[in-house]
């Protein structure tokens, strides 16, 4: 593609200046953070749901299929560590409600915390495996629907601030696009399963085999990843940047990552990297303290911030690949002419 650097063909959009731009999208439209912002405080100062008496019984069980002999002394061991640690860190189920890979972002869900500045948190416990699968379906359900309105709201504020034409503004074009979203979530994380498991057993075998094969089999997935990420990354971008349907949306991101697949993962890493980054910076202040509404805070807007240029960065990189094979087309039909 030397024709990319012709000087009719201006050169694609920058990672920095896309970033700068997310930001200063955030900062004009600040109330597109309040659902990042109030998510972590909920899951801060709010109730919480535990299964700690649900993990206790099944160490329990545990134990009385160890006396029995009915499972192996080393596995009972790792499923017992297992459990401990999910005892200790008694993890709280409302933090569900942060879905991938459509969801709003929250740091809290990274904090076990028993305690606020307003004293002990309430806690509620569940009861039984049923109420945990009942919980469990309701608060997915209800993550990736308010995740979806979340990214339609960033997804319209970068779209006005990019002064692009946009008409459809109302209920029907909100309750759309969370649909084809809430469907694309369900797709995507059943793909993920379908494909994730044997990858798993089979990272899984080599460790049994070698741990160097295991080594170049953990270096052979990371490849495959970085082939996969951008697909995954911008699957959804096209809902709600061109109102496009879940499947058009998906060819639309595999052709996306087709023609611009390093500078494309460059770019997702780099916002990947900046947010991972920041966390640290946010889970300084301890849960205990008002200091936290700062981490939570800035969380919030960092997040945002970043989403909205992945809009950006989707939008202009579209805009930017449209001119180029034109370009491309243009120039195989004058030379066939000639």
């Amino acid at each position: 593609m030397n024709f990319i650097n012709d000087n009719e063909i201006s050169p694609p959009p920058g990672i920095v200046s896309t970033i700068k731009t997310g930001f200063d999208i955030t900062s004009k439209q600040v109330g597109i953070i309040l659902f990042p912002l109030l998510l972590d405080i909920f899951l801060w100062l709010g109730p919480r749901l535990s299964i700690s008496n649900l993990l206790h019984s099944a160490q329990a069980q545990l134990e009385t299929l160890a006396s029995k002999e009915l499972i192996g002394s080393t596995d009972i061991k790792i499923y017992q560590e297992m459990l401990t640690e999910l005892i200790a860190q008694d993890p709280n189920i409302f933090s569900l409600l942060r879905t991938i890979p459509i969801g709003i972002s929250s740091i809290m869900r990274q904090i076990p915390t028993s305690a606020s500045p307003l004293g002990e948190v309430t806690s509620y416990q569940i009861g039984s495996d049923w109420e945990f699968l009942l919980w469990f379906g309701m608060l997915t359900i209800t993550g990736w629907i308010l995740g979806s309105i979340y990214f339609a709201y960033v997804a319209k504020a970068t779209v006005t601030s990019l002064s692009v034409e946009d008409d459809e503004q109302g209920f029907y074009w909100l309750s759309k696009t969370v649909l084809q979203a809430s469907i694309l979530s369900v797709l995507l994380v059943i793909a993920l399963i379908a494909l994730g498991l044997p990858i798993l057993l089979f990272f899984a075998v080599f460790m049994q085999i070698n741990a160097t094969l295991a080594q170049i089999a953990f270096l052979l997935l990371l490849f495959f990843a970085m082939w996969l990420i951008v697909p995954i990354f911008f699957s959804a971008h096209g809902i709600f940047i061109k109102e496009e349907n879940l499947f058009r949306s998906i060819l639309s991101s595999l052709h996306l990552s087709r023609f611009t697949l390093p500078t494309s993962s460059f770019f997702i890493i780099s916002i990947i990297v900046l947010a991972q980054g920041f966390n640290i910076l946010w889970l300084t202040p301890s849960s205990s303290t008002w200091m936290m509404l700062v981490g939570i805070s800035g969380h919030a807007f960092i997040t945002t911030a970043l989403l909205s240029a992945s809009f950006v960065y989707y939008y202009d990189m579209n805009v930017w690949l449209e001119t180029v094979l034109e370009k491309l087309n243009s120039k195989k039909t004058s030379t066939q002419t000639q």
